[in-house]
């Protein structure tokens, strides 16, 4: 019998019949491994493995919570330590060490596998390490998903294999998720080998001084999903979500780039006198002049000779300023003096590579001195915010674009591995890069003012950036009908990994192929305006909704004019997120406040119907619609292209490629596609459009003419639309109209808040909560709890009781006067 070490031992060897609250660390030494269990819930168990005699000394970037006391009752004998707390049994084999994950019924959800390689010595930068691994042993029919925003067209992320370093197009965090009701956090930052195939699941890391994952279950309970309660535990680890900005949450406009204030100003100017709601104007890059003096965080261009005025004439059109921030800075910069003169900048190949603008291929023999600053250090992140503070934040700048925060690394070599950060080699803690940097410009904006919410759009993520208002977006992704398909599956498995925000580039960033064969290139070619709609449609139900890219305009006005089908589809888009601000706005609360979701994969909510569980291209947005974005082209030929490599599309080559299909001339885009949608089984569905309704478990055609795509409200839903605006700030919401979907009982919790401070931190805020009796058809709005300065006292609810079949003017209506007292309406 193999001896047991344990630190924190409760009993000798017998079961407790009723434990009390402790803080549990166990330590069990099996053959040339200790094994470490620590309890931070009853759900949640971290396990770290060393070998005999080492110890893992180690501060999570990823975890900010601590253990628990928590009560368990220990069991020992001859083979095994079993704890048990009243959601989850941890089983540990003393002699091989393996540990095994059940239900307190005895249920397995995991085990892990006999790994004779777990631990391989290795030297890093000069210090005696490990190449660590460890297997798991997965049930076939289980899915598994998260590992964070890969571009592999993959829901369920079973049978390949992928190493997983941060990039352009792809952002990696080691959790997966599991239909079983667990996820698998495995902490480490160093460049990781996921693999899933017949004989094993498991992780593979370059660097680790050991063993080091946190097991968390969605514990027996029978409120909310299986997977909800998954996300509750990861984010009690990780971080909540704070509340982003009302603004944010409307529609943003962006290209590369608005080249002069002119300019910038100008395209807001234009939507406002077209009538197109809009809440954000983005300044992408080289504002701060040229590459020498790249990311200087000023307006050293002279294209740019008044930005306070540029800043001020967005704020008075009632619109927000967001702008691009990088985390390198050329050799002219202020700040590159000043981290180079305190050993804080990292020599590696980055992006500019030349400090001639425009040039393509750089010009090597004018290289850029363009350095990465070592985010790792509070050093560093302090000088970073001091001049990012100084130069743009007491202008009035809103928000931050964080490009580069993967960063970009080119041409890698051993040395720049090897590079000591503040927390290691470079090597060591590689994929975390972006959660520092962002945490960086989070935690300083926050200790600046709480006047004003952090909003981050950023290129990268890790686990643990929920914490710092960030949304990740999906990179410099193709411009196509494939990477389209691929972004709906890059969303769903970035959400489930506990992250709520992210985005995409609508219309996809590089769209050159589709300026050739065509007077007027893509705006005008009418594969790409199909492509631009439909990927703007699906916008509309991503926690971001923003238009961005490179080759061409992407503003409106260029793709036509109001009577024409695509204009107009552009603008109902647009016009339908606004409408449904209440209902996104009251869902952040419930990603806050609850530990929700936006990008709800269809198995979130019905995991009993297995067809969902590897649905690719529908999914819930909130918890009441189901979206189903057109992802094939209907009305055009689809183009074919070579898939680009990272930066390739810059190319003036690859970039714009010649079509792989002759542009299509008198395409009439007024007929009607369609696509089939699956509707999950355990509840019935309405068609937003049509008010048709269809029983769960079918498979239907469903109409997608060019201006709307397929989308649907459970039954039993209660619907909140607001007014038409122009933006989010225009009209207050004192004239809400509440959809009310039969067919079930429903809650819906209407909330609101002073829309642009931490106030709500401290209470200042209200919830409306409503209720559906579907037996008795009655409507009730309970009274209105909390209150903030400037909410409205009192309003009118126009409530329409959704009748099958029936267009809106024929569905009965009521009109109730709301105080904030309790109101009952029959319908």
């Amino acid at each position: 019998m193999k001896h047991l070490l344990l630190l924190a031992w409760l009993c000798p060897l017998v079961a407790l019949a009723a434990p009390k609250p402790t803080r549990h660390t166990t330590t069990i030494a099996a053959t040339q491994t200790d094994v470490m269990v620590e309890w931070f819930t009853p759900k949640t168990v971290r396990i770290t493995k060393v070998p005999t005699g080492h110890a893992l000394h180690k501060q999570s970037l990823a975890v900010v919570a601590q253990p628990q006391a928590v009560s368990v009752s220990t069991h020992a004998n001859a083979d095994n330590v079993t704890m048990r707390s009243r959601h989850l049994t941890v089983r540990i084999n003393t002699a091989t060490g393996v540990v095994s994950f059940e239900t307190p019924r005895g249920q397995l959800l995991l085990a892990e596998q006999q790994t004779d390689s777990m631990f391989a010595p290795v030297d890093d930068a000069g210090r005696a390490t490990y190449r660590v691994y460890q297997r798991f042993a997965t049930h076939p029919s289980e899915g598994l998903y998260g590992l964070g925003q890969l571009q592999n067209h993959k829901m369920s992320q079973r049978g390949f294999a992928k190493r997983m370093v941060q990039s352009n197009v792809e952002d990696f965090s080691p959790i997966i998720q599991s239909t079983k009701g667990y996820a698998i956090y495995w902490d480490n930052y160093s460049a990781t080998t996921y693999t899933d195939n017949a004989t094993e699941t498991s992780f593979r890391s370059d660097v680790g001084d050991g063993v080091d994952y946190y097991f968390m279950y969605a514990g027996n309970e029978r409120e909310g999903s299986m997977a909800d309660r998954v996300i509750g535990e990861v984010r009690h680890l990780t971080g909540d979500v704070p509340m982003m900005p009302l603004w944010s949450y409307g529609f943003m406009q962006s290209k590369e780039r608005y080249k002069s204030q002119r300019e910038t100003v100008g395209v807001l100017r234009r939507y406002r006198e077209l009538g197109i709601p809009l809440d954000v104007i983005i300044q992408d890059w080289q504002y701060w002049g040229n590459n020498y003096r790249w990311n200087a965080m000023d307006f050293a261009s002279a294209d740019f000779p008044d930005p306070d005025r540029m800043i001020r004439e967005i704020h008075d059109m009632n619109a927000r300023i967001m702008i691009t921030i990088w985390q390198s800075f050329g050799p002219m910069t202020h700040q590159f003096k000043a981290l180079e003169s305190e050993g804080l900048l990292m020599n590696m190949e980055t992006w500019p590579q030349s400090g001639v603008d425009n040039a393509w291929p750089p010009r090597m023999d004018y290289p850029s001195g363009v350095k990465v600053y070592d985010a790792y250090s509070p050093r560093a992140r302090d000088i970073y915010w001091e001049h990012l503070n100084r130069g743009l934040f007491s202008r009035g700048i809103d928000g931050w674009w964080m490009d580069s925060t993967d960063p970009d690394h080119f041409n890698p070599k051993r040395e720049d591995w090897d590079h000591q950060t503040a927390m290691g080699s470079f090597r060591s803690v590689r994929n975390a890069f972006p959660l520092v940097c962002v945490g960086g410009v989070s935690d300083h904006q926050r200790a600046t003012t709480d006047r004003k919410r952090v909003v981050i759009l950023t290129r990268s993520g890790f686990l643990g950036q929920q914490r710092y208002g960030s949304n990740v977006w999906s990179g410099d992704v193709q411009s196509s009908w494939d990477m389209l398909r691929k972004q709906v599956t890059a969303g769903l498995n970035f959400s489930l990994t506990g992250m709520p925000h992210w985005n995409s580039d609508l219309g996809g960033f590089f769209c050159g192929s589709y300026n050739h064969g065509v007077e007027g290139g893509a705006p005008r070619n009418p594969m790409f305006r199909e492509l631009y709609v439909r990927w703007l449609q699906f916008g509309v139900f991503t926690p971001m909704m923003r238009s961005h890219g490179a080759d061409a305009p992407r503003e409106f006005y260029h793709y036509g004019k109001a009577g024409e089908p695509v204009y107009d589809a552009l603008v109902q888009a647009v016009k339908l997120r606004y409408a449904l601000l209440p209902y996104v706005y009251s869902t952040a609360w419930d990603v806050s406040a609850h530990r929700s979701t936006f990008m709800r994969a269809l198995f979130m909510d019905f995991v009993s119907d297995s067809l969902t569980h590897n649905v690719k291209d529908q999914y819930m947005f909130g918890r009441s619609l189901m979206v189903a974005p057109v992802v094939e082209a209907q009305f055009t030929p689809e183009l074919v292209q070579r898939e680009l490599a990272e930066n390739e599309g810059w190319g003036t080559g690859a970039g714009n490629q010649r079509v792989a299909a002759r542009v299509p001339t008198n395409v009439d885009f007024t007929g009607e596609g369609k696509r089939s949608v699956y509707l999950p089984q355990g509840t019935q569905w309405f068609d937003f459009w049509t008010h048709a309704r269809h029983a769960g478990g079918q498979t239907i055609e469903a109409a997608t003419p060019l201006n709307r795509i397929p989308l649907y409200v459970r039954a039993g839903s209660i619907l909140p639309l607001g007014p038409d605006v122009q933006h989010t700030g225009e009209k207050p919401w004192d004239a809400l109209t509440l959809h009310v979907y039969p067919g079930a009982d429903a809650t819906f919790s209407l909330y609101e808040d002073e829309g642009d401070n931490y106030n709500y931190e401290r209470g200042h805020f209200t919830t409306t909560p409503m209720r559906w009796n579907n037996r008795t058809r009655t409507l009730t709005i309970d009274a209105r709890q909390g209150q903030f300065d400037g909410m409205l006292a009192h309003r009118t609810f126009r409530v329409v009781l959704i009748e099958e079949g029936k267009p809106l003017h024929q569905c009965p209506t009521a009109t109730v006067a709301y105080d904030g007292t309790r109101r009952s309406v029959k319908l």
